[in-house]
């Protein structure tokens, strides 16, 4: 079972680019500490964008707690991720993903999360927030046992 993130490190990339390669790095890796690390103090998460069964007021989740809490009730659950990255656009201080999350769940499942994942990033690079734009509804539609 390998950890797969579809993109070419290998080339200059702008900050927020770099920022966003390193989370889904850390997140394939299973490394919550490494995680948490790229983001600011005051940083905000919200993915989805909206109430959603990770946050039923739809308010993101705020600081290292909040992003913390988050990961023990999302990420933490997923036996394997892959991200595949099939567009990118930087502008400014962010970057629009436009890609896929596969989520390999426990009970061997698996979930196909189609998106748009936009980074913020301070000047000292550090990510100051993290939306992701994509439906649960559409997402769960996928659901199937994992072939491999």
């Amino acid at each position: 079972m390998g950890v797969d993130v579809c993109w070419d490190p290998a080339a200059e990339q702008p900050p927020a680019r770099r920022a966003a390669f390193r989370s889904m790095t850390a997140v394939t890796a299973g490394d919550k500490a490494a995680w948490l690390a790229l983001f600011a103090g005051d940083a905000v998460v919200e993915d989805p964008i909206g109430p959603s069964m990770f946050d039923e007021e739809g308010k993101g989740h705020h600081g290292q707690d909040g992003i913390s809490a988050f990961w023990d009730k999302t990420i933490a659950n997923v036996e394997r991720f892959q991200f595949t990255i099939r567009d990118s656009h930087a502008a400014g201080d962010e970057v629009a993903n436009v890609g896929t999350i596969t989520t390999y769940l426990p009970g061997g499942y698996r979930v196909d999360t189609d998106g748009v994942f936009v980074y913020r990033v301070r000047e000292d690079g550090l990510i100051a927030s993290m939306r992701a734009f994509w439906e649960t509804e559409r997402a769960m539609a996928t659901a199937r046992k994992a072939e491999d």
